[in-house]
């Protein structure tokens, strides 16, 4: 079966606010098909001017607290990067990427729909490492 891939209507450039990012990164992960048991927190981290952009970063921080243990053995992150460009029209939408703590590999919403596996297999990873130390 073919995967429908959720995205959202982005913001244009000259819209654009930090904290506009952020509740735009919050929509997304609201379309992504994750169990409610994840929790998670995203924050703004950093403002990079380069010569042909400006890229702000965010972060969204998950966990699976329990009763037992609401305080997770171990959390992944999900690290997001919006490009305004200084070369297209400023009613141009922003441009929007993501990438998982683990990896170098750069996604795009558009063009990839996120898995729960990958959260999980962060955390598992996380955990047997800190178990052989």
């Amino acid at each position: 079966t073919k995967h429908v891939i959720k995205n959202i209507p982005w913001t244009t450039s000259k819209n654009f606010t930090v904290e506009r990012g952020q509740q735009q990164i919050e929509e997304l992960i609201s379309t992504w098909d994750i169990h409610e048991s994840w929790l998670h927190h995203s924050e703004f981290l950093e403002e990079e001017e380069l010569k042909d952009s400006k890229r702000y970063h965010y972060r969204a921080c998950w966990g699976l607290p329990t009763r037992r243990k609401p305080v997770p053995r171990a959390t992944a992150n999900v690290y997001f990067v919006i490009v305004i460009s200084k070369l297209k029209p400023d009613t141009a939408p922003v441009e929007v990427f993501y990438r998982l703590e683990s990896s170098r590999l750069i996604r795009r919403p558009e063009q990839c729909q996120f898995r729960e596996k990958w959260l999980q297999d962060i955390i598992e990873n996380k955990i047997v490492c800190t178990e052989r130390l």
